[in-house]
């Protein structure tokens, strides 16, 4: 390990790449300090901690702590991220954008622009939505309203700060995916939660303190913690391999082929991916309700609250709809058949080309309603934490397992959102996509470096 430390800061190429991204990330964290023009902060701070444990904390974690301080980078980068979904979805039944996708580099430049255009938009949406919920809070620390002087140009001021904050964070991302190492939107999450994890422990300890939290139940929180990390490194490693045997073919005197290999397909192919997707769609409707009043308005975000039936209904239903429309688009089972086909592979029993498709579509998805599942059952862990397991009304035998149930079951241990399941997937997937990235370009450093060696010998032999 610290091997590997000291080779990231001797390439020199790597090593700026890793700085590159820590400033950028740095850069990120310094706007959390920056907070929207008039917005009382004293009442933003009690309206915060009453919604902690709700769909908002859940959004809050997502934004880094942005959006309970309301500053600059409140809505963070899930405005990038619905537009992502929205123009993949097109691609799928618009004719024009799926000819773009299949015109190489730029075509993909030019879907790239167009998720920037519907970034904005959803980003002016939805801070325009978080204005007119902020100036509708007058009941909130001691009745202080949580707006100095609501109106027309507060809104306009928090849609145009909110806006140029997203689209800062939106170009953050993409430098660190271009110039940096990792995926800048997935980092930018990441960074959010790590800085948010020290505060959270302070949390726990304070409630172990006060007597919320007593040792049995710290323990047991801990025990799940380790749990879920151990699953997710399981899950996120494993993948199922396809054997590929390869024919010997001659080429003039000389005979090539005859070898086997296999296709690593994951069990997890979209990684933490469709969780974000799933949370920002669910995200999208809360906000724009806030513009609005009503009874029906509030049945409809009482009913898409954290933890209620329908919410976790969606989610799940997002979660595992993101799965399999992530895997259909970075990987594609007829190409892989007819790449094997072009040159002399094939998969024992089964005949080149469409059969081979098939098989292999077959595999995915199984292995794919895994991982969905998954995902699912890790995005659903922070209900249970906060919440508890309510027992469904059953005579006799809900009766009986209310009364004989421990009470963090049924009532919850009231953790933060840092230690769901949520949050540990994101930090550990992450962290292990960008180590797998940096071991990669290790690797590339050290075979050119090797290569450049022989070259230098054969020259002097």
């Amino acid at each position: 390990m610290n091997d590997s430390l000291k080779n990231i800061f001797t390439v020199s190429d790597l090593r700026n790449r890793v700085l590159f991204t820590l400033g950028l990330l740095g850069v990120y964290r310094v706007g959390h300090h920056i907070p929207t023009p008039g917005v009382n902060t004293a009442a933003l701070e009690e309206l915060a901690r009453q919604a902690a444990n709700t769909m908002f904390g859940l959004y809050d974690m997502f934004s880094g702590g942005n959006l309970s301080r309301v500053t600059i980078f409140a809505l963070g980068i899930m405005p990038y991220i619905s537009a992502s979904i929205i123009l993949q979805l097109l691609t799928v039944v618009w004719p024009y954008l799926e000819k773009l996708s299949k015109e190489g580099e730029l075509g993909r430049r030019k879907i790239t622009q167009y998720t920037r255009y519907g970034t904005i938009v959803l980003s002016v949406v939805q801070s325009l939505g978080i204005a007119i919920f902020l100036e509708r809070q007058t009941n909130i620390a001691g009745g202080l309203p949580l707006v100095y002087h609501p109106g027309m140009a507060f809104r306009l001021m928090t849609v145009l700060t909110l806006t140029t904050g997203t689209t800062f964070i939106m170009w953050l991302g993409e430098q660190i995916t271009e110039r940096g190492v990792g995926n800048g939107m997935s980092l930018i999450i990441y960074a959010g939660i790590v800085v948010g994890l020290p505060s959270a422990v302070l949390q726990m300890f304070d409630q172990m303190r006060t007597g919320q939290l007593g040792l049995f139940r710290v323990l047991i929180l801990l025990i799940v913690m380790a749990a879920v990390v151990a699953a997710i490194v399981f899950v996120e490693r494993g993948h199922r391999r396809v054997t590929v045997q390869y024919a010997k073919r001659v080429v003039g005197r000389r005979m090539y082929g005859g070898s086997s290999t296999h296709i690593p397909l994951k069990v997890n192919t979209g990684g933490v991916i469709p969780v974000i997707f799933a949370s920002s769609i669910l995200a999208f409707p809360a906000t724009i309700a806030g513009m609005f009043t009503g009874a029906w308005v509030d049945t409809v975000t009482q009913q898409l609250g954290f933890g209620m039936p329908l919410y976790n209904l969606l989610y799940v239903a997002g979660i595992i709809f993101f799965t399999y429309f992530y895997t259909a688009i970075i990987f594609n089972p007829d190409d892989v058949a007819e790449n094997m086909r072009k040159y002399g592979g094939f998969v024992p029993g089964i005949r080149p080309g469409k059969r081979t498709a098939e098989y292999i579509d077959t595999v995915l998805t199984r292995i794919t309603l895994v991982g969905a599942i998954y995902l699912a059952l890790i995005a659903l862990l922070p209900n249970f934490l906060i919440s508890g397991f309510k027992v469904a009304p059953i005579p006799l035998v809900g009766e009986w397992l209310d009364a004989n149930l421990p009470k963090f079951i049924t009532e919850g241990m009231n953790v933060p959102f840092f230690f769901g399941g949520t949050s540990l997937l994101i930090v550990v997937g992450v962290a292990m996509d960008t180590v797998q990235q940096v071991e990669s370009q290790l690797i590339m450093r050290h075979y050119d470096g090797f290569m450049k060696k022989s070259r230098i010998r054969g020259r002097r032999a």
